[in-house]
């Protein structure tokens, strides 16, 4: 039977929760699966993902294929390093170094890609707020042009009163 590793749906409508699941590739999304293999929940911040490391490996050194959205999550995870070292013939305790210098620089990443993320949004907001402040000085530059071009309006027509009574 050839087994792929996938994500299933489910959550409610419009708030996707997945689970990472191992299934016969002949059956549908949301089907019967043979093991649970953990969860992605993209709408919780940052995004929860919860592997079971030991029985994804397992399930791929027994041919399970991977899907290719399923791929990313496990690549972002470690797990496919891990997979590639175990592969390579390295034992437990080398491995388990490696992926202690790759979790280290992948979270050094992660900071890296959070601060770049803070400062867009920092950006972006003082942009708005330099948007708003030259409109609202505009809005009040019109509105005294209105009030000065009103005001001569009214003296000028004093003016044309005061000179029809004179004469």
């Amino acid at each position: 039977m050839a087994t792929t590793i996938r994500l299933t749906r489910m959550g409610r409508k419009k708030r996707p929760f997945y689970r990472l699941v191992v299934l016969d590739n002949r059956k549908r999304r949301d089907g019967a699966y043979l093991a649970n293999l953990g969860y992605y929940n993209p709408f919780s911040e940052p995004a929860a993902v919860e592997l079971h490391t030991d029985e994804i490996i397992d399930w791929m050194s027994k041919g399970a294929t991977v899907s290719e959205t399923a791929k990313s999550l496990l690549r972002a995870e470690g797990v496919l390093y891990k997979y590639s070292l175990v592969r390579q013939g390295l034992d437990a305790a080398a491995v388990n170094a490696k992926m202690t210098e790759w979790m280290s620089s992948a979270e050094g990443r992660k900071q890296s890609a959070a601060d770049a993320a803070s400062a867009r949004r920092q950006a972006e907001r003082d942009e708005r707020d330099r948007r708003e402040a030259e409109a609202k000085a505009k809005a009040a530059e019109a509105a005294a042009a209105a009030a000065a071009a009103a005001e001569a309006g009214e003296s000028a027509e004093g003016d044309a009163a005061a000179e029809d009574g004179e004469s």
